[in-house]
């Protein structure tokens, strides 16, 4: 019989970590979530059901080499920094030219040689899984961290790890959105281009963000900064009025020339602005 991809637990994202002893914490990882199929075959699937198995050779060769004769295993595939940290900018370039950078870290096995573990508890589903992977394999297993949830978000967040998975001990694995599996994610702080503000009467105002080096628009950051700071931006605004960008449109905006920068506060891990909030600005040049 061969094996169908199964759709994936989902965490939901939380402000704080859970504490307790029912609880196990594992890094969270910047890649991509894949999920490993072994029966006739390997074939490596995306986190949406799309067949990636062509793109990741070198780890479905991995994956053939555990000797399993059915499976399917959950998990993240990412490229390491020297820092050893996941680098999901280095992946995108891994997966066309350097596929020995590839790693795969498995974090939960859903069927074993013609059992379906779903229904068992998690960590004995994990248990088993640390069992199956093999040393000096391009599939590793998630470990998980040991210590108080908030003592260990501390050192991910000074390590400038994307974040924290945390997930209940005797969870069963249901696919879709789960509150047994949380993420919690840390904040970076960076500078982007100032394209202009959106304010309307009564609402929140925004500041809309471009990345330094490619001009793209990356999303809008809640202007919550001291009312000093506000009102220095809103004079800034006037001053270096200018043309909207090519191609944007959006309502009740004031578009600003090229020169303001913004310090913007965001989750970490996103490809566009998440949760992101306007610290500062200067303009540019200015230290």
């Amino acid at each position: 019989m061969r094996l169908k991809f199964v759709e994936p637990v989902m965490p939901t994202l939380v402000e704080k970590p859970p504490e307790g002893a029912d609880w196990i914490h594992e890094i969270k990882f910047d890649g991509y979530r894949s999920q490993i199929i072994l029966d006739h075959d390997v074939r490596i699937f995306t986190r949406n059901g799309v067949d990636w198995t062509a793109k990741y050779r070198d780890l479905a060769g991995a994956a053939k080499r555990l000797g399993l004769d059915n499976a399917i295993i959950d998990g993240e595939i990412v490229v390491l920094n020297e820092a050893g940290l996941s680098d999901f900018g280095a992946l995108r370039k891994a997966i066309t030219g350097r596929q020995y950078d590839l790693y795969f870290v498995a974090f939960d096995l859903l069927h074993l040689n013609g059992h379906d573990l779903r229904d068992m508890a998690l960590e004995d589903r994990r248990e088993i899984l640390e069992g199956i992977i093999q040393p000096d394999s391009h599939i590793q297993f998630s470990q998980a961290l040991p210590g108080d949830a908030k003592a260990i978000f501390d050192l991910i967040d000074k390590a400038g790890i994307e974040g924290m998975v945390s997930k209940r001990r005797d969870s069963k694995y249901r696919s879709g959105r789960s509150t047994n599996w949380l993420k919690t994610k840390s904040y970076a702080v960076e500078e982007y281009d100032l394209l202009g503000v959106e304010r309307e009467p009564g609402k929140p105002a925004f500041a809309l963000m471009a990345d330094r080096k490619t001009g793209k628009y990356v999303g809008s950051a809640f202007i919550n900064s001291s009312r000093v700071i506000r009102e220095r931006l809103w004079k800034r605004v006037q001053e270096h009025a200018g043309p909207a960008p090519k191609g944007m449109k959006r309502p009740a905006t004031e578009w600003v020339k090229p020169g303001l920068i913004g310090r913007v506060k965001h989750l970490r891990g996103e490809e566009d602005l998440r949760h992101a909030s306007l610290q500062d600005f200067r303009e540019d040049g200015a230290i």
